[in-house]
C-alpha cells in the first residue's frame, strides 16, 4: 500500500482516539494523538478560559505542526487523532464565538495558523465521526473525564453547527463520513472490518456503499 497521511476528526466523543488506535495497529501506521498529560497549558485554561485560551490555541498548534512533519517523515503510513484543521475552525472559533479569545487574540492566532499550514504536508483522506449530541454526551459522562464535566449539548450542537459549515467548503482531500452511533468498533470485529474496509475503498478512490446497509 502507498504512503498515506489520514485524518480523524469529530465532536469531543465521537470515537476519534478509538479508531486511530485499531487503525494504527491493524495497519502498523505511524499514530499521532492529541496531547493531554504533557500539555502545560490545560489546567490553566480550564481554570480561566478567557486568560489562557490564546496560549492553548498557539501550544496546539506547534504540536499538531509538529506531528504532521514526523508523520511526514516516518516511512509508514500515519493516521492522525484530530486535525490541525479543527483547531483554527472549530474550536478557536468556538472559543472566539463565545467570547472566550478576543478579536485581536483570534486574528492574530489565525494569520499564524495560515501560515503554518501552508508548509504543512496535504492529507490523502478525512475520516469524519459523527454521532447525535445525546450519544456524544452520554460518551462523555461514561468516560468521566475531569477536563470534560463541564461540556454542555449547547456547546456540542455549536461545534456541530461549525464542523457542517468547515466541511461544507473542505476540499484539501476526500471525506469520508462514518455514524460511529450504531457503531462499536472496539468491541465487535465486524464493525471494525466495516470501518476498515471503508477506509480502504476510499483511499483506493471506490465508490462506496452506505454503513447502515450489511
Amino acid at each position: 500500500m502507498a504512503k498515506h497521511l489520514v485524518l480523524v476528526a469529530g465532536n469531543i466523543g465521537a470515537g476519534k482516539t478509538t479508531l486511530t488506535e485499531r487503525i494504527g495497529a491493524r495497519f502498523g501506521w505511524w499514530t499521532g494523538y492529541e496531547s493531554v498529560a504533557d500539555n502545560p497549558y490545560l489546567s490553566d485554561f480550564y481554570g480561566d478560559m478567557r486568560a489562557w485560551s490564546f496560549h492553548l490555541q498557539i501550544f496546539f498548534l506547534g504540536h499538531r505542526a509538529d506531528q504532521y512533519l514526523e508523520a511526514a517523515r516516518d516511512a509508514r503510513s500515519s493516521i492522525l487523532d484530530r486535525s490541525i484543521y479543527e483547531d483554527a475552525h472549530i474550536f478557536a472559533r468556538a472559543l472566539h464565538h463565545l467570547g472566550n479569545l478576543n478579536e485581536r487574540d483570534y486574528l492574530a492566532y489565525r494569520r499564524l495558523f495560515d501560515l503554518v499550514v501552508e508548509s504543512l504536508p496535504r492529507p490523502d483522506l478525512l475520516i469524519y465521526l459523527k454521532a447525535p449530541v445525546n450519544v456524544l454526551m452520554d460518551r462523555i459522562r461514561r468516560r468521566a473525564r475531569n477536563m470534560e464535566t463541564g461540556i454542555t449539548p449547547e456547546y456540542l450542537s455549536l461545534l456541530d453547527t461549525f464542523y457542517d459549515e468547515w466541511l461544507g467548503s473542505f476540499d484539501l482531500c476526500p471525506v469520508l463520513t462514518i455514524q460511529t452511533n450504531d457503531l462499536d468498533y472496539a468491541n465487535q470485529p465486524s464493525h471494525l472490518e466495516l470501518v476498515t474496509r471503508r477506509i480502504q475503498d476510499k483511499l483506493a478512490g471506490k465508490e462506496l456503499m452506505d454503513l447502515t446497509k450489511k
